[in-house]
Order: structure tokens, then C-alpha cells, then sequence
């Protein structure tokens, strides 16, 4: 009878322990954080994929377990061009974009980190434009210069100034996509090597240069080898966007039919082969996967320590009587692929008639003209534009608003992750907010449309509103967002936090009166990063856009596919104005660093 009395007050207590462990655990701010965080990263990431391939075995509908589609993809008479050939163009091109942007962008981050060259926080300023500006817009100033009658109908500067029509294959095609992409793409090596090498102390190279090491071996056997995590970051990175961006192979593949799998892609969801796009978009995921997977796998086993406990000065090695050579390099490079862009677009805006390169047939026209019926299709100028007005409108809003949510969506995860790392809830987070960066832009564009085309669940159907737009911009974002608030959490000592709770401070009172002022530096930077990334967002967003909610990107590529170039350069310069405009307002008043930013995406 006594032992039945003890087991059943066990059995009490053992009841009222668990039952006030499950009500701590519900009354737990970062439990219910957590939960709410995963919840939602469910419904935006991991709900959205499970539904595209859900719909490449059922073509979209309930009824039966089919791989038709998939063998129709990779297995039939028309496989070897609407995938194989993509497939293949999209490897090149990433691959070998990728290999030249490394090579620019380490280049130049030698330069200017380890060597005495003068001037060295303008050029760093002026090597990283590129990133802030959009990747496209380098394929226009291209056309500009190399495009050729028989394909773009007017001739090009080159063809105007020595009457010879460059080849299609210098026009369009491989070699200028692959040209105006490391360009632009090389702006990730400068920024990651850059971080590298002024982290890297000098007494490794100088102690190999007392026993006798030339500058060559010691660039081969020490600097490379430590540069090397930043190597292959840059290389993940550019060559995950290179074979997943859209813009450039449009504008410079599809007047030849050089398709990549981000062109093939757009081009059946428009032409409503739906699940032949979304079998397209799970190659390029899977594509990405692999190759981030192989990059972890290669950092894995390797130490790349660079900075110790010792002297950690950093000696820059005199160019001497390379200097020379080495400032015509330098400033050349950044004339050809930042400012000369500029300066092309702003031209060809002024020009009448397309391809007549006189001053006789300049105008003013695409920026203030009034319509007229035998001028771009009867549209105002820019700055009188009604589409205009109303999509950097809609491109301000979407970019302020996403740019927002993203920040403090990545500052909750990050404070989550950071403080309870050991967790599994933690990890998963941490885990699944990155899958975005897994997932090329027009792919998720893809994932989205029919996604949200329909009501689901508890949400109505989005499509053609403005909240699709934001919500989607900010999921992208959620991957350099958190990494930034993770970094910003693991540098905010839990002790202020404790002293607060034993006040009795609430979690959010918490969260408003000392998180928040504390990460403001980093709020800042993680702000203008999304939204410079938002303004320039073109392959996100040219699925799901109406005409109530278009953009200035996808207005610019309407007006492009039109044939109308003026137009859409005026607007390229007018998205330039407003991030550089932005990027100056966020340095100067939240000292926003953009290099810390890009160094964590």
C-alpha cells in the first residue's frame, strides 16, 4: 500500500513537472519566436517548393502520379533544345564567367590592399559601383557599341563609325554574355579577397622573402593559399547567379535563340508550359545545391587561419616602376566598366532615331518630350510618363518596404540562432533561411506565380498586388539579412539582456530598448544592402508583375523587348540615380558599411 502511495505521488510529481516544463516552454519568448519564425519560413520556402514538385509528377492537378513531364524534358525529341542545350550554354556561361570575374576581382583587391598605389578609399569606391548598380545594364551599353544591322535592326557605334557590321557571334550570343557578367560579377572576388588579404598578416611573406622566396612563390605558396576560402566564396557566388540570372542572357541570347535555362525557363511560363518551367527551376536548384555542397566540402578540410596572436601589420609592397602601368590598368578598368556605361546610356537616350550617331539627331524627347504618335509608340518622355511615375513608384515602395521587413526578419532570426545555437529549432532556422540563396530569381519568380495565383490556405490569392512583390523580395533577401543578424547578435553580450530580465523587463521591451540601438550600425548596412539589391531586381520579379504593379526594371525590359532603347536606358539611369542617391543618404547618415555587407553575403 505504501510503495502504491509513493509510485502514484511519483507519478503526480513526474505529471506537474512535465506539465510546468510544457508551460515554461509555451511562455518561452524565444520557443514562441522560434516556432513563429519556422511557421513562416514553412509557408514561404519550404510549402512553395514541395508544391512545383508536387506538380512535375501531376501536371498541376490531383489526379495520378505521372513522370510524363520529366521524360518529355529529358527524354524525348525535343529535349536536346528546350534543356539540354540551355543546360549546357547556362554551365558555360556561369563557369567561365566565373573564372574571369575571380581573376579581375583578385587582381584588383592585390592591388589596392597590399600595394602602395594611391588613392585607395576612391578606388575602392569606384571598383564596387558595379555591385550597386543592375547587371543588365552593362548588356546595353553593349548593344550600343557591337550591335549590328542584320539582328538588332540599327547599327551599333561601331558599325556607324567604320561601316562594318561586327559579327553575330560579337554582338550576341556566349562571348558578350559572358563578358558584361564578369564585369559585373567580379565586384564579389574584390570585396572577399579584398577582406582576405587586410586581414593577413605580412611576417608569413617576409619571412619567406628572408630565406631567399621570390615574389612569385610566395604569392603561389602562401598568399593563395590563404585567399583561398575567399576564392571560392566569390566563385560560389558568381557562378550561382551566373547560371540562374535572367537579364543579361535575355537581352543579349534571345535575338540569336541563345537560350540558357533562365531564358528557357521565362519562356515556357509565358508560353503556359508551367511544369516544364518549374522542372526547369528544380534544375537550377539543384544545380546551386551541388555547388555549394562541393565548396563546403573543399573548405571543410583545410586550415586558413590568417590572423594570430602577434604582429599582424600588414607591409604594401612598392610597385615602383610598375606603378605606372599598374594606375593606366586600373583606372582604365574602371572607366570601361563603370563610367563609359553610363556615359553610353545617357547618349543613346538623347538620340532621335536609333543608331544615327550625329549631334543632328539629338533630342530631348525620352526625358521630357510630350506624346507624340510617331515617337516611341505615342509614350511621353520619362519624366512625364504616367507607367513611369507609377513604377518607381512601385519600385520605391517594394525596395523600402521589403528592404525593412528583410533587416528586422534577419536581426529576430539571428537573435535566435545566436542564442540558443545548440537547439534543433535553432538550426533548422538558420538552416531553412538560407534556402532562398539556393534559388535563382526567376526560379522563385516561377515558384510564386502559381503559388499565389490561387488562394491557399488562409491567404487569398496575391497575384497582381503589390504585397506579392514586397513578400517575395523579402524571403530572397532572408538569407544576407540573417547572416547579417547573427553577426550583429553574436557581438551583443547576453549580460545586458539578464540585467534587464531581472528588472522584469519584458522580451520585447528588451528587444526595443536595447537590441535595437545596439544593432543600429548593422540595421543600416543590412538596409541598404536588400534595398539596393530590391531597386536592381529584375528576374524576381518579371513573372509577377501587372501593369498596376510593374517596376522600373520590368518596365525597362518591356520597353527593351519593344525595341524602344532609348526609353529603357533613361529609365536604367533614373534606378542609378536613386540607389547611388540612396547609398549616399545610408553612408552618411547611418554609417552603413556596404563592404562588411557584401563580405557576409
Amino acid at each position: 500500500m505504501k510503495k502504491t502511495k509513493i509510485t502514484y505521488q511519483n507519478h503526480k510529481y513526474s505529471l506537474v513537472s512535465t506539465t510546468n516544463r510544457i508551460k515554461n516552454l509555451f511562455t518561452n519568448p524565444l520557443f514562441i519566436i522560434s516556432a513563429i519564425s519556422l511557421l513562416f519560413l514553412a509557408y514561404t520556402i519550404l510549402y512553395p517548393l514541395w508544391d512545383i514538385i508536387f506538380s512535375t509528377f501531376t501536371g498541376g492537378g490531383e489526379s495520378g502520379f505521372s513522370l510524363s513531364y520529366w521524360k518529355r524534358i529529358i527524354n524525348s525529341e525535343i529535349s536536346k533544345a528546350i534543356y539540354y542545350k540551355p543546360l549546357v550554354h547556362s554551365l558555360g556561361v556561369g563557369f567561365t564567367a566565373s573564372v574571369l570575374s575571380l581573376g579581375l576581382g583578385g587582381l584588383l583587391a592585390w592591388i589596392v590592399v597590399k600595394t602602395d598605389i594611391k588613392f585607395k578609399k576612391t578606388l575602392g569606391f569606384l571598383i564596387i559601383l558595379p555591385y550597386m548598380l543592375p547587371s543588365w545594364f552593362k548588356a546595353f551599353a553593349w548593344l550600343i557599341v557591337f550591335k549590328n544591322d542584320r539582328v538588332g535592326g540599327n547599327p551599333g557605334l561601331l558599325q556607324f563609325i567604320l561601316n562594318i557590321s561586327p559579327p553575330d557571334w560579337l554582338s550576341y550570343g556566349f562571348l558578350p554574355i559572358i563578358l558584361t557578367m564578369s564585369t559585373h560579377y567580379y565586384a564579389f572576388a574584390y570585396l572577399l579577397v579584398g577582406a582576405a588579404l587586410s586581414s593577413m598578416s605580412s611576417s608569413l611573406e617576409e619571412q619567406a622573402r628572408i630565406l631567399g622566396a621570390n615574389r612569385f612563390t610566395i604569392t603561389r605558396r602562401i598568399t593563395f593559399p590563404l585567399v583561398l576560402p575567399a576564392l571560392l566564396s566569390a566563385f560560389i557566388l558568381t557562378i550561382s547567379r551566373g547560371i540562374g540570372t535572367f537579364g543579361i542572357p535575355a537581352f543579349l541570347g534571345l535575338p540569336v535563340k541563345y537560350y540558357t535555362l533562365s531564358t528557357m525557363l521565362y519562356s515556357s511560363m509565358k508560353g503556359g508550359s508551367s511544369t516544364d518551367g518549374f522542372i526547369l527551376s528544380l534544375t537550377l536548384i539543384v544545380i546551386a545545391s551541388v555547388i555549394i555542397y562541393f565548396n563546403q566540402r573543399a573548405l571543410g578540410k583545410r586550415n586558413y587561419e590568417t590572423i594570430g596572436g602577434k604582429d599582424s601589420r600588414t607591409n604594401l609592397i612598392p610597385l615602383g616602376k610598375w606603378k605606372g602601368l599598374t594606375n593606366i590598368f586600373v583606372w582604365g578598368f574602371i572607366a570601361v566598366v563603370s563610367i563609359f556605361p553610363v556615359v553610353l546610356l545617357l547618349y543613346q537616350t538623347l538620340m532621335l532615331q536609333d543608331g544615327v550617331y550625329s549631334i543632328n539627331n539629338f533630342t530631348s524627347h525620352f526625358w521630357l518630350g510630350k506624346s507624340t504618335p510617331d515617337i516611341g509608340h505615342g509614350d511621353p518622355g520619362v519624366l512625364k510618363n504616367s507607367r513611369v511615375l507609377l513604377a518607381a513608384r512601385n519600385s520605391i515602395i517594394i525596395a523600402f518596404v521589403a528592404s525593412i521587413s528583410a533587416t528586422l526578419m534577419g536581426l529576430i532570426f539571428g537573435y535566435v540562432i545566436s542564442r540558443e545555437r545548440d537547439l534543433l529549432s535553432s538550426r533548422l532556422l538558420d538552416q531553412v533561411s538560407f534556402l532562398p540563396y539556393l534559388i535563382p530569381g526567376i526560379a522563385f519568380s516561377a515558384i510564386y506565380l502559381t503559388l499565389f495565383s490561387k488562394p491557399t490556405w488562409f491567404m487569398p490569392a496575391l497575384y497582381g498586388t503589390m504585397a506579392l512583390l514586397i513578400l517575395i523580395t523579402a524571403v530572397k533577401e532572408l538569407p544576407f539579412a540573417t547572416r547579417a543578424g547573427v553577426s550583429t547578435m553574436f557581438q551583443i553580450s547576453e549580460e545586458l539582456e539578464e540585467a534587464a530580465k531581472v528588472t522584469g523587463s519584458s522580451w520585447f521591451r528588451r528587444f526595443r530598448k536595447i537590441l535595437l540601438p545596439l544593432s543600429k550600425n548593422g540595421l543600416f548596412s543590412g538596409f541598404i544592402l536588400v534595398f539596393i539589391s530590391a531597386m536592381k531586381e529584375l528576374d524576381l520579379l518579371v513573372l509577377l508583375v501587372t501593369p498596376r504593379t510593374n517596376t522600373l526594371t520590368t518596365l525597362t525590359f518591356e520597353f527593351a523587348e519593344k525595341g524602344y532603347p532609348q526609353f529603357a536606358n533613361a529609365i536604367i539611369l533614373i534606378i542609378i540615380i536613386i540607389i547611388i542617391v540612396t547609398y549616399f543618404l545610408a553612408t552618411t547618415i547611418g554609417k552603413a558599411d556596404i563592404s562588411r555587407g557584401i563580405g557576409g553575403r
